[in-house]
């Protein structure tokens, strides 16, 4: 449950620090507007701005990259998944009105950032938020960018990181992202408030790094967590290190349960066009996370696919991999 203050609040943090929409702007996205992250994007914020939205009944990448350049859109919120997929259609459509990207919903890997960047010259605004919160309160934008973090708390909100026990976590070391601010989780006669919300604190599920600089780091769900032989693997880590090599365009990473290891980091890659499935680039991919991560990290077990599975809104859905 929100207030009707809360469709202001976002409006004024996130939407006014650091989205900074104008009434020129046109708005469009792939999220619903009954997800919070498209409610924000496609009605809350260019209303409050005076501005534009473009409302598309399909959003798959190649009909969003269309209506991009077709509408003159400037402000695009869509998940890393169809940014990923829209950079090699970028050189049959360019897409120069194009001025602001947000990404939410999932990881934003480091190579997507900078892949955006290279081809565009856009700094894809990352950001993390929650259907509780209402919308995005850790984020940043042009030169406070700092690829490969989510961002610092936007004014207003405060954040903090916490082990299972409830403790404050230094700086530099993950645990469990904990919010507070001006929006909150308010379940009615609901058990799952008192599981959100704990000592005053809204725990989102997710696992970060807070480092000096304040900057948050994004490591995975909590329930992203493999746990294999004693070590700690964070599923987003080992599939960034796959994006990193020329062969994936796609991948996804999970924990399988194994007598030996309990469990066993498994990964599941799309292939780009030109590349063909075999033991040898198998052999190849697992070495590369292993000089690009640490060793003990690689996935043991790596399984080629046509596509993966994902929500409506381009979510990667892991869970659906375990089965």
């Amino acid at each position: 449950m929100h207030f009707h203050r809360d469709i202001l609040t976002i409006a004024e943090t996130f939407a006014k620090e650091i989205l900074q929409p104008n009434e020129t702007d046109i708005f469009a996205g792939s999220p619903p507007i009954a997800f919070t992250f498209g409610l924000g994007a496609l009605v809350i914020f260019p209303f409050w701005a005076g501005a534009t939205s473009l409302m598309l009944e399909a959003a798959a990448p190649p009909i969003l990259l269309k209506e991009i350049a077709t509408h003159g859109v400037t402000v695009l919120f869509t998940a890393p998944t169809a940014y990923r997929a829209i950079l090699p259609l970028l050189d049959e459509t360019p897409i120069p009105t194009l001025r602001r990207c947000v990404s939410a919903g999932e990881h934003l890997p480091k190579s997507t950032w900078e892949a955006w960047h290279a081809a565009t010259g856009i700094k894809i605004i990352d950001g993390i938020g929650a259907t509780e919160m209402l919308h995005i309160f850790i984020s940043a934008a042009d030169d406070e960018i700092i690829p490969g973090m989510t961002g610092r708390v936007v004014t207003g909100f405060t954040a903090k990181i916490f082990d299972e026990d409830f403790n404050e976590l230094p700086r530099g070391e993950p645990g469990l992202l904990a919010v507070n601010g001006p929006t909150g989780c308010r379940y009615l006669n609901d058990a799952r408030q008192s599981n959100y919300v704990k000592n005053g604190w809204n725990f989102t599920g997710d696992i970060f790094i807070q480092h000096e600089n304040d900057y948050f780091q994004y490591q995975s769900r909590s329930d992203d967590m493999i746990i294999s032989s004693g070590y700690n693997v964070a599923a987003p880590e080992v599939e960034n290190a796959l994006l990193t090599h020329q062969a994936v365009i796609e991948s996804a990473v999970v924990g399988l349960p194994d007598e030996e290891r309990g469990m066993i980091v498994t990964a599941y890659v799309v292939l780009r066009p030109g590349f063909i499935a075999s033991d040898e680039l198998k052999k190849e991919l697992q070495d590369h996370v292993k000089s690009t991560i640490v060793p003990f990290k690689y996935p043991r077990l790596l399984h080629f696919v046509e596509t993966l599975p994902k929500t409506t809104t381009g979510k990667l859905q892991r869970f659906r991999l375990k089965d």
